[in-house]
């Protein structure tokens, strides 16, 4: 009889040394006692940033290929180790290489995304009874079968990719914390950690600066209708015990809070293109450019220059995207023909976000309230339909998160 299939997914905290590997490993052998089992392994801790130093210390303008072979190789490691702890307690398994699954992936390196997974090598893999053990973050290019890598966090879009390959009946992220919270904990110490989690949520907090799982990951596990679930790698508990946050779909969730939680990120910078022409169009001159060279922006405000004939066009980009996104605009200069670029890289994004924000009115209006306050001068707003975003001045970072997380009532009961 065939059994489910479940996906394990380790990050680099949770094989950070040979003690946290086998630790992880006793946890793939509970789950294997009733489950198929793909283990999704990233990078030891610290490894992939020693790589990239590598690579940067041999060439400065390094071939974006060679750099994906260098980096890759952390996750290669891991998984051969961590086949072998699986060996040493009993479990027969073997490791796998993206190209070796294979998964296919676009050809933009560094930044690639997957494309397909022919799963049979994986299921021949779980059929002989034996656990696969993939390298996360990697895969292969369909153009010129080149290693490609998936950009950070790209071990949690593997692990996701994989489980709907396989139709896993669950993907379990096992990190360095036990859940997802309302907020950073260490920001505000009487946050609480979610039981369940819609999907729309979880892409909300990923997109919005929640570290927890990457963005893609999410988007891939929404789309397949994939339940993933956060949990520590470093607490007793397994994934089958439903120790952590299940993301989810929102019809699986009894209670809908009004507002889920608050997301900050700090990695933002604004970039504010002055005196452009009011003319249509000249968005596309501005974020087509933008777009081509894979800058992802964000918060984005027009406003008409006192002359009435010119605008002022601001948006927000990831800070280390700013020296990228100043020369691809400068670059186009003759296209868009502005005066000059402004940017300031001292500002964060605070973002209110739930589902609940469908059927209620006001909680633009609270949150406004709530930081003016505080004294907090807001710059830009954004909106969707689950969410509420400002960008602030970073000094207030973490007075507008407590307020806020205070303000909608997330705080846990003493």
């Amino acid at each position: 009889m065939t059994r489910p299939v479940l996906v394990m997914k380790f990050g680099g905290t949770s094989v950070a040394n040979i003690e946290r590997i086998k630790r992880a490993a006793e946890k793939v052998k509970r789950e294997y006692v009733t489950h198929d089992i793909i283990v999704v392994v990233s990078a030891m801790s610290g490894v992939t940033n020693q790589l990239v130093e590598y690579v940067d210390q041999t060439h400065a303008n390094y071939d974006a290929a060679e750099y994906d072979a260098v980096v890759s190789t952390g996750e290669l490691v891991t998984a051969g180790l961590m086949a072998l702890a699986l060996q040493n307690i009993g479990c027969d398994a073997r490791s796998f290489s993206g190209v070796q699954v294979p998964i296919i992936t676009s050809d933009f390196h560094s930044k690639a995304r997957i494309l397909d997974i022919p799963a049979d090598n994986l299921r021949q893999c779980l059929n002989a009874q034996k656990i696969a053990v993939v390298a996360g973050f990697q895969g292969v290019s369909q153009t010129d079968g080149r290693i490609t890598t998936l950009g950070r966090g790209g071990s949690d879009t593997s692990a996701v990719a994989l489980a709907a390959a396989v139709n896993a009946v669950r993907c379990d992220i096992y990190t360095d914390v036990d859940g997802v919270y309302t907020t950073d904990p260490r920001i505000a110490p009487k946050a609480q950690k979610i039981g369940r989690i819609a999907y729309e949520e979880m892409l909300e907090y990923a997109s919005l600066g929640a570290k927890v799982l990457q963005t893609r990951s999410v988007e891939l596990a929404m789309a397949y209708n994939m339940p993933v679930q956060v949990l520590s790698s470093l607490e007793d508990s397994i994934g089958s015990e439903y120790p952590g946050t299940l993301v989810c779909n929102e019809e699986e969730i009894m209670e809908q809070q009004l507002v889920t939680g608050i997301a900050y990120a700090k990695d933002e910078a604004k970039i504010s293109v002055i005196n452009v022409a009011d003319t249509p169009g000249i968005a596309s001159y501005i974020f087509g450019p933008l777009a081509d060279a894979g800058i992802n922006v964000d918060m984005i405000v027009q406003n008409v220059s006192e002359n009435g004939t010119t605008t002022h066009m601001t948006f927000t980009v990831s800070r280390r995207e700013t020296e990228l996104a100043l020369k691809v605009l400068n670059d186009n200069k003759d296209n868009i023909q502005f005066d000059r670029i402004d940017t300031d890289l001292d500002v964060s994004k605070v973002s209110a976000i739930g589902v609940g924000m469908r059927s209620h009115a006001g909680i633009a209006a609270k949150m406004f309230k709530t930081l003016a306050e505080r004294k907090i001068n807001i710059q830009v707003v954004t909106t969707s339909e689950i969410k509420v975003s400002v960008l602030i001045a970073s000094e207030y970072t973490e007075l507008a998160v407590r307020a806020l997380h205070q303000a909608f009532g997330l705080e846990a009961v003493a």
